[in-house]
């Protein structure tokens, strides 16, 4: 006798606060002039989670991200890292950001934010899974910065990166041989216009104790492949991942196309003991380039405009470790040098689990380099980068996190 499932929902989500300090560093040639005072916020992020099992079969997800935030005015309209670079949307339409204030009215030092990070139907059949709606797609396997995740990655100083940004598509994954997978999809850009769209096809494989995966994807009329490669040598962890960028070239015309450019990311870990974790990473970035005062044209071209790249050196060594003082808590430190410049960007954070699903984190970013410059003898002013990370913003933060 066939015995009819009921649908089941199933809710979770969490609580995050941040504070969180900015200090902005002086440029050479205003000392005294430039008085930009250490600036903070506050920001509370509570997200709800629902899934709606109809049957065995399907399934709705949903996530909402409800916002409040105190913050300075002016950071609204600073940078303060590596959030300046233009971040694409993959969402037909979206619901209103902002509930308040409302947009004709000016921002003041509270506003409240909103996101529906997720809303998709889930099919699963006999050869396939489908997936219909607004998800999460990201890949990689690099520990930093990843060459193959152009649709939503999280940059380097990124504070909350648990949840990825959803995006709107419509994703088929098709399981192959043992551990494998073909996953193809279509993301839907602004309005559904095809030339702010992006489609994939991805193939993932299991050979000789090693996780190789292959991808095609076209993404704002720029074609990208790549490849990611995972493996265990003796002990420790290998992974090779990288990618090759056509911009324009899925535009009738690419006259005006900036030349293709290579990025690629290798890199190693070991537990060194029971404690401790560490790991090294390199990162090859052609769009960058190895003189400063090059930095201010290069972030107009293709690669930081359209393709997520967002560092403006070409060689990058990250070193990272984590340490478990005590079963309950855990300090992670890391470390992004720009080998043209050699400015660094240091990152150490210390986390307590207070307890079951409560947690108390605090940490930093800190740059270090030569400081921009600015001319006061021409009219107007003009302002040249010494190095990258001498440019950036020290920011210090607190976060508290409960997950229910």
């Amino acid at each position: 006798m066939h015995h009819p499932v009921s649908a089941e929902l199933s809710i979770n989500g969490y609580y995050k606060s941040f504070f969180v300090a900015y200090d902005f560093p002086e440029p050479k040639g205003l000392s005294g002039l430039f008085n930009q005072p250490t600036t903070g916020m506050v920001s509370n992020r509570i997200r709800i989670n629902a899934r709606l099992s109809i049957d065995e079969n399907i399934s709705l997800t949903m996530s909402y991200n409800f916002v409040p935030r105190i913050q300075d005015s002016t950071l609204y309209y600073l940078d303060t890292g590596f959030s300046q670079f233009n971040r694409q949307s993959y969402r037909a339409d979206d619901i209103r950001a902002r509930l308040y204030p409302g947009y004709d009215e000016p921002l003041g030092s509270f506003a409240i934010f909103q996101n529906l990070d997720r809303a998709f139907l889930t099919i699963r059949c006999r050869l396939a899974d489908i997936y219909i709606g607004r998800q999460a797609i990201a890949w990689g396997s690099a520990r930093s910065i990843n060459p193959t995740d152009v649709i939503a990655p999280y940059t380097y100083d990124e504070l909350d990166s648990e949840d990825r940004v959803g995006v709107d598509a419509v994703r088929v994954r098709i399981p192959i041989g043992f551990m494998g997978e073909i996953d193809a999809g279509y993301l839907f850009g602004d309005d559904f216009e095809y030339k702010k769209s992006a489609f994939y096809l991805r193939g993932k494989y299991y050979v000789a104790r090693t996780d190789v995966a292959l991808i095609l994807l076209g993404f704002r009329e720029n074609l990208m492949t790549g490849i990611d490669i995972a493996r265990a040598v003796g002990g420790a962890g290998f992974w090779l991942e990288a990618a090759y960028v056509f911009p324009e070239a899925l535009k009738s015309s690419n006259d005006d196309a900036d030349d293709s450019y290579f990025r690629g990311t290798v890199g190693l870990d070991y537990s060194l003991t029971d404690k401790m974790y560490g790991f090294v990473e390199y990162h090859y970035n052609q769009p960058g380039s190895n003189e400063p005062e090059d930095y201010t044209e290069i972030i107009t071209g293709d690669a930081y405009l359209e393709g997520a790249v967002y560092l403006l050196g070409e060689h990058y060594l990250t070193p990272g470790a984590s340490y478990q003082i005590t079963p309950l808590i855990t300090f992670t430190g890391q470390m992004l040098w720009n080998m043209s410049d050699y400015s660094l960007l240091l990152t150490s954070a210390v986390e307590y689990n207070i307890a079951e699903n409560i947690y108390l984190a605090g940490g930093a970013y800190i740059g270090l380099g030569k400081r921009p410059e600015v001319d006061m003898g021409v009219f107007p002013p003009t302002v040249d980068m010494r190095s990258e990370f001498g440019s950036y913003t020290d920011t210090f933060f607190t976060s508290f996190r409960v997950y229910f």
